[in-house]
């Protein structure tokens, strides 16, 4: 298999496979998402389960899988360069939680919910396009 159609085709099963832990873990649903951000009232713990799930996956790997070579269908690892905290972070950081608290949507899960048909996540994912490419714009990249 040719390096393109091998990495475009392991991206493939990975989107799928994320996209189902989504679906299966009702991700795709802005309500579960607000609900677990709703400390103050009724308040819905399912996240907790889903993100410590996926860091009892991703810690040991994060540490385990630098140590090969390389990557099994890339020349190099692509990893942060950058270590420090600084207000670019902070002010990103505060702005995807801010939206993320407001709809209930990040972008992983709102990709996924795509394939729900629902207008609200068209608009949503139509926005996020929007604010990304005004921020490609204005940083110039």
């Amino acid at each position: 298999m040719a390096p393109n159609v091998a990495r475009a085709a392991a991206a493939l099963v990975s989107g799928l496979v994320f996209g189902l832990g989504l679906a299966v873990s009702g991700m795709m649903n802005p309500a579960k998402v607000t609900g677990f951000l709703d400390v103050a009232g009724d308040w819905d713990p399912t996240l907790a389960f889903v993100m410590g799930g996926a860091l009892l996956v991703a810690v040991p790997a994060y540490r385990f899988i630098p140590k090969r070579g390389r990557p099994l269908l890339e020349e190099e690892f692509s990893l942060p360069e950058k270590k420090t905290v600084d207000a670019p972070l902070l002010g990103g950081s505060a702005l995807f939680g801010v939206g993320w608290g407001l709809v209930g949507f990040c972008p992983g899960p709102a990709i996924a919910a795509l394939g729900t048909g629902l207008v609200p996540v068209f608009a949503f994912v139509a926005a996020m396009l929007a604010g990304m490419a005004l921020h490609r714009r204005l940083k110039g990249s």
